[in-house]
C-alpha cells in the first residue's frame, strides 16, 4: 500500500514541477492526475497497490468537501457580489461536461459495436 501512495504522490509532485517550470495555468494535482492516467494507460493495468490506495481514498472523499464548504462560508461576501456570474458559469460548465461525456460515451459504444461486428 505504501507503494501505491508513493505512485500517487510522485504523479502529483511531477504535475506540480511541470506547472512551476512551465507556468501553465493548470493546478499541479490536475496535471498529476493526467500523468497518472497516462501511466495507467501505458501499463494497461492498474497495479494492486495503487487500486487499494485509490479505493481507500474514495471512501473518505466526502470529507474533502468540508474545507470547501467552510471556504464558501468564509467568502460569503464575494459570493453575494458575483452570484450571477458564478451561477451562469456553473450551469454552462455542467452542461458542457455532461454533453461531452455523452458524446464520448456514444463514440465509445459505437466503436465497441464495430469491433464486435468485425470479430
Amino acid at each position: 500500500m505504501l507503494v501505491g501512495f508513493l505512485v500517487l504522490l510522485l504523479c502529483q509532485l511531477l504535475g506540480e514541477l511541470i506547472v512551476i517550470f512551465t507556468g501553465w495555468p493548470v493546478p499541479g494535482p490536475v496535471l498529476g492526475m493526467i500523468l497518472l492516467i497516462a501511466l495507467l494507460l501505458i501499463l494497461k493495468n492498474t497495479p494492486e497497490s495503487v487500486r487499494q490506495v485509490a479505493e481507500g481514498l474514495l471512501k473518505y472523499l466526502s470529507f474533502l468537501y468540508v474545507p470547501a464548504g467552510v471556504g464558501l462560508m468564509v467568502q460569503y461576501k464575494l459570493l453575494e457580489t458575483y452570484w450571477f456570474a458564478l451561477t451562469i458559469s456553473l450551469l454552462v460548465s455542467t452542461f458542457l461536461a455532461m454533453s461531452i461525456t455523452a458524446i464520448i460515451f456514444k463514440l465509445g459504444a459505437r466503436l465497441s459495436r464495430k469491433s464486435k461486428e468485425e470479430s
